[in-house]
């Protein structure tokens, strides 16, 4: 069984998701994520923009963010986004224990930004959630390091000027 496997069913459970709406979706996952990748969060959503756009389940790992929708009216399965957590930029979320929500929000990599609203069952569980987003986004990311490849007449790295970058943002 690949990593994949092995973690995706626990973090269903640990949201409440019915077995059966898991096993719709998992073959559209599948084809969306490595087997080597490890899940973080499945969960329900919706778009506040869009309230009736029909159902959406979103499945977080450790590199990708995968939203699948269902239909309204003919329940038919839909991929919506599939993104690398690096190729998404602005990405914010704002807990409310009161609403007991978590709003998500990020720019593709084509410019559209998207927003989720996750509801929660119980207050604890925003907060799990918000430590759950600032580990995959904050912690997680990291800029690429500068790739200095070395050519025929260059003068050795130790002789290169430092190249100052900015720090990351946490």
């Amino acid at each position: 069984m690949d990593v994949f496997s092995r973690t995706f069913l626990p973090a269903a459970a640990e949201t409440g998701l019915a077995t059966q709406t898991v096993t719709r979706h998992m073959p559209i996952f599948r084809r969306c994520v490595g087997s080597g990748d490890a899940t973080i969060l499945v969960t329900r959503c919706s778009r506040p923009d869009h309230p009736t756009g029909g159902e959406y389940l979103m499945l977080l790992t450790h590199r990708r963010l995968v939203v699948t929708r269902q239909t309204r009216v003919l329940h038919r399965l839909r991929l919506h986004l599939n993104t690398e957590l690096r190729e998404l930029s602005n990405v914010t979320w704002s807990p409310d224990a009161r609403s007991q929500c978590v709003e998500l929000a990020a720019t593709a990599i084509d410019g559209i930004r998207e927003r989720f609203l996750i509801r929660t069952h119980h207050p604890k569980q925003v907060w799990q959630l918000d430590a759950l987003l600032h580990h995959a986004f904050r912690t997680r990311l990291r800029t690429p390091a500068e790739r200095l490849v070395a050519t025929i007449g260059e003068p050795p790295t130790a002789a290169r000027p430092a190249v100052l970058r900015p720090a990351p943002v946490r």
